[in-house]
């Protein structure tokens, strides 16, 4: 069974940092396209930062771009979230994603089967 775990949320003063962690589990053979995404009570789930199987292409949502930076591990089945200048509006649930298959936009939720628990992230002026 695929299953993926998230690690490395907590609370941190604006401009500070924090480095997300995501253990992927269940499978052999090959690696996935994954993503974080974040969500904050009452709203909807959107896509935070993405990287293809191999790792040679990534998306990010225009708020975290030249802040956040997402990266792999695939010898570890590892992926991470190194999120710099940490704003209040970043405060959410952090959840990471791993696509097995998907049509349509590569790093759009829909693309997502497997999803963690999620790890809350919350940052204070």
């Amino acid at each position: 069974q695929v299953q993926v775990v998230e690690s490395g949320g907590g609370s941190v003063q604006a401009g500070g940092s924090l480095r997300l962690s995501c253990e992927s589990s269940g499978y052999s053979g090959g690696n996935y396209n994954m993503a974080w995404f974040r969500q904050v009570p009452g709203k909807r789930r959107e896509g935070v930062a993405a990287i293809v199987s191999g790792g040679g292409t990534t998306w990010y949502a225009d708020s975290v771009k030249g802040r956040f930076t997402i990266s792999r591990d695939n010898a570890k089945k590892m992926l991470y979230l190194q999120m710099n200048s940490l704003q209040p509006e970043d405060t959410a649930m952090y959840y990471c994603a791993l696509s097995r298959s998907y049509r349509g936009m590569w790093y759009e939720e829909s693309a997502f089967q497997i999803w963690g628990q999620g790890t809350q992230v919350t940052v204070s002026s």
